[in-house]
């Protein structure tokens, strides 16, 4: 993207996630290129706002105040109307960029039809990974999962952690959607889905793509490698889904969702079924128990959040 600039924006929340802030930013710092720019949106906490403008300012970061509604949407919407880059990219502030980040975004966007690129979120667990987990089901942890593409390849969506658009898109599609996204530690999601449906129906033609060299690791605290968290991950995103279904066309708003179920989830069944068969492991069936578990309860999030009326709470 030569003579392109380009802007980072990193949403932050809690004190809880400072060390992982601080960490998230000198990845950034390492890898970005001298005349672009990093912001740190602090989302309505003046304790955070204080450790950020000692520690993060001097090392040439803007630290910013959410003047949006508070959540990430807004954070993330902060963050637009005041960077200055052609591109802006998003990273979450308990993820940090691996090498050759930056240069995974910035060089599709030589293509003047792409107008945002997605990379991969692989899950830096704080322990170990659940035995029952299934890798199908990265996404309730905001990482990368079995079923997404393993090159280069056009998507409808990327994933939150790790996106990127243009600024001129994102100035004409209007942000990140209120009603989604998350807000503190509520596990609710789907802005990028809605904002990237948006987007499509506004520049016909242009493409998003999934960059796997755009990497990031993701922290996965022990919290969310629970099965009480798996369970109202699902829910919510169910939920979410149902909101995406509101605010766009109901097709579009499940078109990457019906191949995943259609195909990857039950190739995952098979295989955990057959490998629990042949070694006797119940790890496996454990797997294959919670992919349908979680197969399940998204669904009933999505049903009851299609009954529910438009404004209600969930």
């Amino acid at each position: 993207m030569a003579g392109d600039s380009l802007s980072v924006v990193i949403g932050a929340y809690t004190n809880d996630r400072w060390t992982r802030l601080q960490a998230s930013v000198r990845s950034v710092v390492e890898q970005i290129r001298p005349s672009d720019e990093i912001l740190v949106v602090v989302d309505h906490s003046q304790q955070l706002r204080v450790l950020a403008d000692e520690v993060l300012a001097p090392m040439g970061v803007r630290v910013l105040d959410n003047s949006d509604l508070q959540g990430l949407s807004g954070a993330r919407n902060t963050g637009v109307a005041l960077a200055t880059g052609d591109v802006v990219v998003f990273l979450d502030d308990d993820a940090v960029a691996l090498p050759g980040w930056i240069e995974g975004h910035a060089a599709h966007y030589a293509d003047p039809s792409v107008v945002g690129v997605g990379g991969a979120v692989v899950a830096d667990w704080e322990n170990a990974a659940p035995l029952w987990f299934p890798p199908e089901f990265g996404w309730v942890v905001g990482c990368s999962f079995t079923g997404q593409p393993t090159t280069t390849a056009e998507i409808r969506n990327p994933i939150g952690a790790n996106m990127s658009f243009r600024r001129s898109v994102l100035d004409a599609v209007g942000g990140f959607s209120h009603s989604l996204g998350r807000v503190g530690t509520a596990p609710r999601g789907c802005e990028e889905t809605e904002f990237s449906i948006r987007t499509a129906r506004a520049f016909p033609g242009s493409r998003i793509l999934h960059e796997p060299g755009a990497a990031v690791h993701h922290h996965v605290p022990d919290a969310r490698a629970r099965w009480s968290y798996f369970r109202r991950r699902c829910w919510s995103e169910g939920q979410s889904k149902a909101d995406v279904s509101r605010l766009s066309d109901p097709r579009q708003a499940l078109s990457a969702e019906r191949i995943y179920v259609s195909k990857a989830l039950p190739a995952a069944v098979r295989r955990d079924v057959a490998h629990a068969a042949r070694q006797r492991q119940p790890q496996h069936l454990l797997r294959a128990a919670a992919l349908c578990a979680g197969l399940a309860v998204t669904t009933a999030g999505y049903v009851v959040g299609r009954l529910r009326p438009p404004g209600q709470s969930w």
